[in-house]
C-alpha cells in the first residue's frame, strides 16, 4: 500500500489507473488521514453487489424465522425503490 498526498495524486493522475490495475493499493492522505482510495471499477462493483446480496439474505432469514413470507407486491416495491 502506498500513501500519497493530494498534490502527488494530481501530478501523477494519468499513471494511477495503471498502478491500481496492477493490484497496488493507493491511499490519498491529507495530514496523515486517508481521504480517498482509487479502486478498480469491477472490484468496487463486486463488493457493492456482495453487500447487497448479504443484506437480502439476512432479510430473508429474518422473515423466514418469523414464519412469514413476502408477497409479490412487496418484492416489487423493494425492486422499484429509488426508481423514477
Amino acid at each position: 500500500m502506498r500513501d500519497i498526498p493530494p498534490s502527488a495524486a494530481k501530478t501523477h493522475l494519468p499513471r494511477l489507473p495503471d498502478v491500481v490495475e496492477r493490484g497496488e493499493t493507493i491511499v490519498v492522505t491529507r495530514h496523515g488521514c486517508p481521504i480517498a482510495r482509487p479502486v478498480l471499477e469491477a472490484a468496487g462493483r463486486e463488493a457493492e453487489i456482495a453487500r447487497a446480496m448479504a443484506s437480502l439474505r439476512a432479510l430473508r432469514r429474518s422473515i423466514a424465522s418469523r414464519g412469514e413470507s413476502l408477497s409479490w407486491e412487496v418484492l416489487k416495491s423493494f425492486r422499484d425503490t429509488g426508481r423514477q
